[in-house]
Protein backbone atom coordinates (compact mmCIF):
# COMPACT_ATOMS: atom_id res chain seq x y z
CA UNK A 1 0.00 0.00 0.00
CA UNK A 2 1.28 3.32 -0.38
CA UNK A 3 1.07 4.85 2.48
CA UNK A 4 3.39 2.54 4.18
CA UNK A 5 6.39 3.24 1.55
CA UNK A 6 9.22 4.16 3.33
CA UNK A 7 10.97 7.75 3.08
CA UNK A 8 13.37 7.84 -0.39
CA UNK A 9 15.66 10.79 -0.69
CA UNK A 10 17.19 11.16 -3.61
CA UNK A 11 20.56 10.50 -4.08
CA UNK A 12 20.92 9.39 -0.56
CA UNK A 13 21.58 6.12 0.71
CA UNK A 14 23.05 4.66 3.87
CA UNK A 15 25.73 1.37 3.31
CA UNK A 16 23.15 -1.20 5.64
CA UNK A 17 20.41 0.81 3.47
CA UNK A 18 19.21 3.17 6.27
CA UNK A 19 17.84 6.59 5.08
CA UNK A 20 20.79 8.89 5.35
CA UNK A 21 19.12 12.76 5.40
CA UNK A 22 19.96 14.91 2.64
CA UNK A 23 22.99 17.66 3.65
CA UNK A 24 21.22 20.59 5.00
CA UNK A 25 17.79 18.68 5.48
CA UNK A 26 17.09 20.58 8.50
CA UNK A 27 18.69 24.05 7.81
CA UNK A 28 15.88 24.12 5.04
CA UNK A 29 12.38 22.36 7.09
CA UNK A 30 13.73 25.07 10.35
CA UNK A 31 13.34 28.01 7.55
CA UNK A 32 10.65 26.74 5.86
CA UNK A 33 8.81 26.57 9.12
CA UNK A 34 10.00 30.02 10.27
CA UNK A 35 8.99 31.50 7.24
CA UNK A 36 5.54 30.10 7.18
CA UNK A 37 4.50 30.97 10.25
CA UNK A 38 5.87 34.74 9.81
CA UNK A 39 3.81 34.77 6.44
CA UNK A 40 0.88 33.60 8.65
CA UNK A 41 1.24 36.27 11.32
CA UNK A 42 1.98 39.19 9.18
CA UNK A 43 -0.80 38.21 7.36
CA UNK A 44 -2.84 39.23 9.94
CA UNK A 45 -0.97 43.08 9.54
CA UNK A 46 -1.21 43.61 6.20
CA UNK A 47 -4.67 45.69 6.87
CA UNK A 48 -3.74 49.25 8.39
CA UNK A 49 -6.39 49.91 11.00
CA UNK A 50 -6.83 51.60 14.57
CA UNK A 51 -9.49 49.36 15.56
CA UNK A 52 -8.93 46.96 18.21
CA UNK A 53 -8.40 43.16 17.00
CA UNK A 54 -12.30 42.15 18.31
CA UNK A 55 -13.86 44.37 16.27
CA UNK A 56 -15.94 42.66 13.35
CA UNK A 57 -14.26 44.90 10.47
CA UNK A 58 -10.64 43.57 11.81
CA UNK A 59 -11.92 39.98 12.21
CA UNK A 60 -13.51 40.10 8.85
CA UNK A 61 -10.67 41.70 6.85
CA UNK A 62 -7.84 38.73 9.09
CA UNK A 63 -9.93 36.25 7.99
CA UNK A 64 -9.34 37.24 3.80
CA UNK A 65 -5.73 37.14 4.63
CA UNK A 66 -5.07 34.46 6.83
CA UNK A 67 -7.76 32.05 4.42
CA UNK A 68 -5.27 33.35 1.50
CA UNK A 69 -2.00 32.40 3.31
CA UNK A 70 -3.57 28.98 4.67
CA UNK A 71 -4.35 28.02 1.09
CA UNK A 72 -0.93 28.52 -0.02
CA UNK A 73 0.65 26.97 2.68
CA UNK A 74 0.94 23.49 1.14
CA UNK A 75 3.18 25.07 -1.40
CA UNK A 76 5.59 25.51 1.24
CA UNK A 77 5.66 21.40 1.32
CA UNK A 78 5.94 21.19 -1.96
CA UNK A 79 9.03 23.45 -2.51
CA UNK A 80 10.54 22.16 0.78
CA UNK A 81 10.37 18.39 -1.19
CA UNK A 82 11.62 19.43 -4.40
CA UNK A 83 14.98 21.44 -2.77
CA UNK A 84 15.47 18.46 -0.68
CA UNK A 85 14.89 16.35 -3.09
CA UNK A 86 12.55 13.89 -0.74
CA UNK A 87 10.18 11.53 -2.40
CA UNK A 88 7.60 9.79 0.15
CA UNK A 89 5.39 7.10 -0.48
CA UNK A 90 1.66 9.30 0.41
CA UNK A 91 0.57 11.81 -1.47
CA UNK A 92 1.06 15.65 0.20
CA UNK A 93 -3.07 15.71 1.23
CA UNK A 94 -2.14 12.25 3.06
CA UNK A 95 1.13 13.63 4.95
CA UNK A 96 -1.19 16.77 5.55
CA UNK A 97 -3.71 14.62 7.55
CA UNK A 98 -6.48 14.89 5.12
CA UNK A 99 -7.02 11.41 4.09
CA UNK A 100 -10.65 8.98 4.55
CA UNK A 101 -8.60 6.24 6.20
CA UNK A 102 -9.50 6.02 9.68
CA UNK A 103 -11.72 9.06 9.21
CA UNK A 104 -14.52 8.04 12.16
CA UNK A 105 -12.37 7.34 15.14
CA UNK A 106 -10.01 10.55 14.24
CA UNK A 107 -13.53 12.62 14.56
CA UNK A 108 -14.57 11.16 18.22
CA UNK A 109 -11.67 9.68 19.53
CA UNK A 110 -9.10 12.37 19.96
CA UNK A 111 -12.31 14.96 20.98
CA UNK A 112 -13.45 12.29 23.48
CA UNK A 113 -10.18 12.35 25.48
CA UNK A 114 -9.48 16.16 25.05
CA UNK A 115 -13.10 16.50 27.25
CA UNK A 116 -12.15 13.96 29.80
CA UNK A 117 -8.93 15.91 30.57
CA UNK A 118 -11.22 18.58 31.11
CA UNK A 119 -13.65 16.97 32.99
CA UNK A 120 -13.37 19.35 35.94
CA UNK A 121 -14.21 22.27 33.89
CA UNK A 122 -16.94 21.27 32.24
CA UNK A 123 -18.41 19.43 35.56
CA UNK A 124 -18.55 23.00 36.93
CA UNK A 125 -20.16 24.36 33.79
CA UNK A 126 -22.84 21.64 34.44
CA UNK A 127 -23.43 22.58 37.82
CA UNK A 128 -23.26 26.67 37.07
CA UNK A 129 -25.75 25.68 33.63
CA UNK A 130 -29.42 26.81 34.69
CA UNK A 131 -30.60 24.76 32.04
CA UNK A 132 -31.65 21.38 31.97
CA UNK A 133 -30.31 18.66 29.82
CA UNK A 134 -33.07 18.51 27.37
CA UNK A 135 -32.90 22.79 27.22
CA UNK A 136 -29.14 22.23 26.13
CA UNK A 137 -30.71 18.84 23.46
CA UNK A 138 -33.03 21.40 21.71
CA UNK A 139 -30.44 24.55 21.69
CA UNK A 140 -28.14 22.09 19.70
CA UNK A 141 -30.51 20.65 17.37
CA UNK A 142 -32.23 24.50 17.01
CA UNK A 143 -30.99 26.02 13.30
CA UNK A 144 -31.71 29.29 14.51
CA UNK A 145 -28.99 29.13 17.48
CA UNK A 146 -26.60 28.03 14.72
CA UNK A 147 -27.38 30.85 12.39
CA UNK A 148 -26.17 33.24 15.38
CA UNK A 149 -22.95 31.74 16.53
CA UNK A 150 -22.03 32.05 12.59
CA UNK A 151 -23.03 35.29 11.92
CA UNK A 152 -20.77 36.10 15.15
CA UNK A 153 -17.52 36.58 13.76
CA UNK A 154 -15.68 36.54 17.09
CA UNK A 155 -17.24 33.46 17.21
CA UNK A 156 -16.28 32.51 13.71
CA UNK A 157 -12.68 33.13 14.46
CA UNK A 158 -12.50 31.39 17.87
CA UNK A 159 -14.37 28.00 16.97
CA UNK A 160 -13.56 28.38 13.20
CA UNK A 161 -11.35 29.79 11.36
CA UNK A 162 -8.48 29.86 14.02
CA UNK A 163 -8.46 26.37 14.92
CA UNK A 164 -8.86 25.11 11.32
CA UNK A 165 -5.52 27.43 9.78
CA UNK A 166 -3.79 27.12 12.71
CA UNK A 167 -3.85 23.68 12.80
CA UNK A 168 -2.89 23.21 8.80
CA UNK A 169 -0.11 25.64 9.10
CA UNK A 170 1.66 24.57 12.40
CA UNK A 171 0.81 20.50 12.23
CA UNK A 172 -0.30 19.62 8.93
CA UNK A 173 2.75 21.83 7.27
CA UNK A 174 5.39 22.11 9.69
CA UNK A 175 5.52 18.64 10.96
CA UNK A 176 6.42 16.81 7.86
CA UNK A 177 8.82 18.92 7.37
CA UNK A 178 10.07 18.48 10.60
CA UNK A 179 10.15 14.66 10.84
CA UNK A 180 12.55 13.95 8.68
CA UNK A 181 14.57 16.07 10.17
CA UNK A 182 14.72 15.57 13.98
CA UNK A 183 12.22 11.98 13.89
CA UNK A 184 8.83 12.30 15.18
CA UNK A 185 9.29 12.91 19.30
CA UNK A 186 11.69 15.61 18.51
CA UNK A 187 9.49 17.24 15.82
CA UNK A 188 6.23 16.72 18.68
CA UNK A 189 8.26 19.42 20.79
CA UNK A 190 9.89 21.77 17.97
CA UNK A 191 6.93 22.00 15.92
CA UNK A 192 4.78 24.03 18.76
CA UNK A 193 7.83 26.54 19.35
CA UNK A 194 6.78 28.33 16.12
CA UNK A 195 2.70 28.07 17.38
CA UNK A 196 3.86 29.53 20.57
CA UNK A 197 6.11 32.43 19.24
CA UNK A 198 3.65 33.33 16.67
CA UNK A 199 1.29 34.79 19.18
CA UNK A 200 3.60 37.41 20.79
CA UNK A 201 2.09 39.18 18.30
CA UNK A 202 -0.63 39.58 20.94
CA UNK A 203 1.62 41.88 22.95
CA UNK A 204 1.61 44.19 20.05
CA UNK A 205 -1.90 45.11 20.11
CA UNK A 206 -1.78 45.35 23.71
CA UNK A 207 1.06 47.79 23.69
CA UNK A 208 -0.75 49.41 20.85
CA UNK A 209 -3.74 49.89 22.91
CA UNK A 210 -2.29 50.04 26.74
CA UNK A 211 -4.19 47.21 27.13
CA UNK A 212 -2.27 46.83 30.90
CA UNK A 213 0.54 48.07 32.37
CA UNK A 214 4.31 46.98 30.32
CA UNK A 215 4.82 44.11 33.22
CA UNK A 216 1.42 42.66 33.26
CA UNK A 217 1.25 42.30 29.53
CA UNK A 218 4.57 40.67 29.43
CA UNK A 219 3.98 37.96 31.91
CA UNK A 220 0.73 37.51 30.62
CA UNK A 221 2.72 36.80 27.07
CA UNK A 222 4.79 35.18 28.73
CA UNK A 223 1.70 32.53 30.36
CA UNK A 224 0.28 32.79 26.95
CA UNK A 225 3.43 31.36 24.82
CA UNK A 226 3.71 28.74 28.03
CA UNK A 227 0.14 27.05 27.36
CA UNK A 228 0.16 27.32 23.74
CA UNK A 229 3.41 25.69 23.29
CA UNK A 230 2.11 22.28 25.82
CA UNK A 231 -1.05 22.88 23.66
CA UNK A 232 0.95 22.68 20.73
CA UNK A 233 2.65 19.31 21.84
CA UNK A 234 -0.63 17.35 22.61
CA UNK A 235 -1.98 18.29 19.31
CA UNK A 236 1.26 17.89 17.45
CA UNK A 237 0.96 14.37 19.34
CA UNK A 238 -2.59 13.96 18.06
CA UNK A 239 -1.48 14.33 14.36
CA UNK A 240 1.29 11.80 14.55
CA UNK A 241 -0.26 9.11 16.01
CA UNK A 242 -3.68 9.39 14.06
CA UNK A 243 -2.54 11.06 10.96
CA UNK A 244 -5.34 12.93 10.51
CA UNK A 245 -5.56 16.93 11.08
CA UNK A 246 -9.46 16.47 12.09
CA UNK A 247 -8.40 15.77 15.51
CA UNK A 248 -6.63 18.72 16.52
CA UNK A 249 -8.32 21.16 14.65
CA UNK A 250 -11.48 19.66 17.27
CA UNK A 251 -10.05 19.74 19.87
CA UNK A 252 -8.45 23.26 19.55
CA UNK A 253 -11.66 24.41 18.74
CA UNK A 254 -13.05 22.83 21.52
CA UNK A 255 -10.43 24.16 24.06
CA UNK A 256 -10.74 27.43 22.46
CA UNK A 257 -14.15 27.30 24.23
CA UNK A 258 -13.76 25.94 27.04
CA UNK A 259 -10.49 28.09 27.98
CA UNK A 260 -8.25 27.82 30.06
CA UNK A 261 -8.81 25.83 33.56
CA UNK A 262 -9.28 28.41 36.23
CA UNK A 263 -8.60 26.41 39.50
CA UNK A 264 -9.14 29.23 41.81
CA UNK A 265 -12.69 29.33 41.01
CA UNK A 266 -13.28 25.94 41.43
CA UNK A 267 -11.64 26.27 44.96
CA UNK A 268 -14.24 28.78 45.57
CA UNK A 269 -17.53 27.15 44.42
CA UNK A 270 -19.93 25.84 46.85
CA UNK A 271 -19.74 22.31 45.46
CA UNK A 272 -15.54 22.59 45.21
CA UNK A 273 -15.29 18.89 46.36
CA UNK A 274 -17.24 17.67 43.58
CA UNK A 275 -15.16 19.68 41.05
CA UNK A 276 -11.74 19.28 42.38
CA UNK A 277 -12.52 15.45 42.49
CA UNK A 278 -13.65 15.68 38.61
CA UNK A 279 -9.93 17.48 37.88
CA UNK A 280 -8.37 14.65 39.45
CA UNK A 281 -10.70 12.09 37.54
CA UNK A 282 -10.06 13.80 34.13
CA UNK A 283 -6.30 13.76 34.62
CA UNK A 284 -6.19 10.41 35.55
CA UNK A 285 -8.12 8.87 32.88
CA UNK A 286 -6.85 11.12 30.56
CA UNK A 287 -2.98 9.64 31.13
CA UNK A 288 -4.56 6.15 30.96
CA UNK A 289 -6.39 6.71 27.81
CA UNK A 290 -3.94 8.59 25.92
CA UNK A 291 -2.25 5.87 24.13
CA UNK A 292 -4.84 3.57 23.82
CA UNK A 293 -7.10 6.38 22.28
CA UNK A 294 -4.33 7.44 20.12
CA UNK A 295 -3.65 3.80 18.71
CA UNK A 296 -2.50 4.26 15.07
CA UNK A 297 -4.44 1.26 14.31
CA UNK A 298 -7.32 2.76 14.64
CA UNK A 299 -6.45 5.14 12.06
CA UNK A 300 -4.53 3.15 9.69
CA UNK A 301 -1.41 1.60 10.65
CA UNK A 302 1.14 3.30 9.82
CA UNK A 303 0.49 7.15 9.88
CA UNK A 304 1.36 8.70 6.70
CA UNK A 305 3.69 11.04 8.81
CA UNK A 306 5.24 8.49 10.25
CA UNK A 307 6.41 7.07 6.95
CA UNK A 308 8.57 10.23 7.01
CA UNK A 309 11.15 8.51 9.59
CA UNK A 310 13.62 5.76 9.00
CA UNK A 311 14.11 4.95 12.48
CA UNK A 312 11.09 3.21 15.00
CA UNK A 313 9.55 5.37 17.41
CA UNK A 314 7.51 4.84 19.93
CA UNK A 315 5.09 7.63 19.19
CA UNK A 316 4.49 5.85 15.41
CA UNK A 317 3.92 2.24 17.12
CA UNK A 318 0.81 0.39 17.94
Amino acid sequence: MGGSEPLLPEGATGGSGDFVPPDGLCWVSVLSCLLLACCYVGSLYVWRSDLPRDHPTVIKRRFTSVLVVSGLSPLFVLVWREITGIRTGPSLLALMGMRFEGFVPAVVLPLLLTMVLFLGPLMQMVLDCPWTFMDGLRLVFDPWFWTLCFSDMRWLRNQVVAPLTEELVFRACMLPMLVPCAGPSTAMFTCPLFFGVAHFHHVIEQLRFRQGTLSGIFLSAVFQFSYTAVFGVYTAFIFIRTGHLTGPVLCHSFCNYVGFPIISTALEHPRRIVILLSYLLGVFLFFLFLFPFTDPSHYGFPTPVCTLTSSPSSLCLS
